[in-house]
């Protein structure tokens, strides 16, 4: 019998007493975990050394760091507008302080970005592992307890968010492989996704439920989408055939290619337009798919983003597999998003199944199936680099330090080479600023990468499409010098000459020496493609700040670049929207040198980014 609890206390009691004080607690990746259950199980084995208390995770979610006082003044009410009120982990505040008792131990799998570059005991901690053989990892640990949020409706509950690991290891539970409580922590904030992992109280050991241990989801704010990642979204656009398949993540990009999706099938002209605007003479690449969505797509993707609500919405994503347009195995998104899914009509959201990660990330159990549902899919996923002979860099740094993880990257590409018609789509942009200084993303080596050269496929900057499946290294190197920034080409042409992977009288074409931001930006109206798509939490004056603040950052590293800013803003007489942008900072009456020096800094770079 299902024990339905209101104390957090009295959850750990039980678990405690069930496994002798040994506990291997699985909390899902993200939005997932039961912070009540987590926070009282750490403290108590804080209290009392007797207790050994191993976490095995991914994807804690916080509030990022925030490195500056501008920083603090402007992001500091957004997230208390977006993540107010999710409560803290008590497990990563003192991993974060390296104040983790002996008899604690905290395993990551995956971490949220750059949240981790810094603490030694997580990165020591840290277990590389592909999604789908997580699960592996934590059954070899002995896992005997897997607490996380559901969502209620009468006597059922949802997994909801995170069925991903949950329903592989009740699977491994009925073939008597596995031994454990599955505790759930009840939040109405949940959307209850029916299907597969809807399930009966009898499954939980205990539910906890009270007003004391509701709270609100995380739901970060979404960023702007830029001229260079619409410009991926576009590309990626022109390789989705109608009838197919379609993963895609989190972030701009997705959104971009969630966006672009939509204008192929609303406004052809415009998205004809855009696509041959950035085409470029020469480059090697797919077909261009430029046709409306009749069929439509069927989407088996890893995570649910709020962008394939709106291709559900739009009817894009409309083909059927099994009762359902969508397979996922997780989600996390803005609270609207959240909202959103709670909102749909029963049968909309009866399309959208939530499934275990083995059946969205695998093709093994059922292949035939699969393989029959999966035609012509195309996986897209973000990368960080990507090397000139076609490795992909997403994880970690070159030292090894880990900024994320590998996640189902790796499942992707491997889906992608095994299915007919299907295709890998790397996705990045061309270049990035790293301490004040332009660098190229696709370079000549790495001392780390993820997805290793012998299983390249499709990559994409804003620049072009680089098709890299069979191809000889020499070809590769063409190809990738061929969607590289302008300002890097030439420099990677040498790499690869001097290493003896690219023919001595070989020159780019004029053609490809035009890869620069500023044909992107004239190809793509701000009209057809704003920064915001699908909506945002920033509020209008944040949205005119936040590219200001931006080039600020980007700027820390050149002082001449913050002296020019500075000369500006003391120059220039603020108009009413920049002192309505100046008040948001708290520098509409500014107080000492340094409030003085921010506002003329925030106004020079309000005029710059205007």
């Amino acid at each position: 019998m299902t024990a339905h609890l209101t104390d957090p206390e009295e959850v750990a009691d039980r678990i405690i007493a069930a496994t002798d004080g040994r506990i291997v607690l699985g909390l899902p990746l993200g939005l997932g975990k039961s912070p009540h259950v987590a926070n009282a199980l750490f403290e108590r084995a804080r209290r009392d050394p007797a207790i050994r208390l191993r976490i095995f995770t991914a994807l804690t979610l916080e509030p990022p760091a925030l490195h500056s006082d501008l920083e603090r003044r402007f992001l500091e009410p957004v997230f208390e507008r977006t993540m107010g009120g999710y409560p803290e982990f008590a497990y990563a505040a003192a991993q974060r302080a390296s104040e983790l008792p002996p008899n604690v131990e905290v395993n990551e799998f995956f971490f949220q970005a750059g949240s981790r570059l810094g603490t030694p005991e997580a990165q020591r901690s840290y277990i590389s592992a592909n999604y789908t053989h997580a699960v592996r990892y934590l059954l070899d640990q002995g896992v005997n307890v897997i607490a996380q949020i559901v969502a209620r409706r009468g006597d059922r509950f949802s997994l909801s968010c995170n069925s991903d690991m949950t329903l592989d290891l009740l699977r491994e539970r009925e073939a008597g492989k596995a031994d454990f409580l599955l505790i759930g922590q009840v939040n109405d904030e949940l959307p209850f996704m029916t299907g597969p992992a809807d399930l009966s109280a009898d499954a939980f050991a205990m539910m906890l439920d009270s007003a004391e241990t509701r709270f609100p989801l995380f739901g970060p704010p979404k960023q702007p989408v830029s001229p260079a990642q619409h410009a991926i979204g576009v590309h990626v656009a022109s390789l989705v055939r109608d009838g197919g398949s379609l993963q895609i993540g989190i972030g701009e990009i997705g959104d971009a290619v969630a966006h672009a999706l939509i204008l192929r099938q609303q406004r052809p002209d415009r998205f004809r337009a855009a696509i041959e605007g950035l085409l470029v003479a020469g480059q090697v690449r797919p077909p261009v798919e430029r046709s409306a969505f009749d069929a439509g797509l069927y989407a088996p993707t890893e995570m649910l983003v709020d962008g394939f609500v709106a291709l559900i919405r739009e009817g894009i994503v409309k083909r059927e597999v099994e009762g359902a347009v969508l397979h996922g195995g997780f989600f996390v998104g803005p609270r609207a998003f959240y909202a959103a899914l709670r909102d749909m009509d029963e049968a909309t959201r009866g399309r959208i199944h939530m499934r275990e990660i083995s059946y969205v990330n695998a093709l093994y159990g059922d292949e035939q199936a699969k393989r029959a549902a999966r035609v012509d899919a195309r996986f897209v996923n973000s990368a960080m680099m990507v090397t000139l002979l076609g490795a992909t860099i997403s994880d970690a740094l070159e030292d090894g330090r880990v900024v994320s993880g590998v996640g189902g990257q790796y499942n992707f590409v491997a889906q992608a080479l095994e299915l007919e018609g299907a295709r890998s789509i790397i996705t990045l942009p061309a270049t990035r600023l790293h301490e004040g200084t332009l660098r190229s993303n696709i370079v000549w080596r790495y001392g780390h990468e993820t997805i290793p050269r012998h299983l390249r496929d499709v990559v994409v900057t804003e620049y072009g499409v680089a098709d890299l499946r069979g191809m000889s290294d020499e070809r590769v190197v063409q190809r990738l010098i061929a969607i590289a920034d302008s300002r890097f080409q030439h420099e990677l042409l040498d790499s690869a000459r001097a290493a003896g992977k690219i023919g001595p009288d070989w020159r780019i074409p004029p053609e490809w020496e035009n890869n620069l931001p500023e044909r992107i930006g004239k190809t793509l109206p701000r009209a057809d493609f704003p920064a915001y798509p699908f909506g945002t939490d920033f509020t209008p004056v944040e949205q005119r700040l936040l590219p200001a603040l931006q080039y600020l950052a980007e700027s820390a590293g050149s002082p001449g670049t913050l002296v020019s800013l500075a000369a500006r803003g003391l120059a220039a007489v603020p108009t009413a929207a920049e002192e309505e942008a100046l008040s948001r900072m708290g520098l509409a009456t500014p107080e000492g040198l340094r409030d003085r020096t921010y506002r003329r800094l925030v106004l020079g770079a309000l005029r710059e980014t205007d």
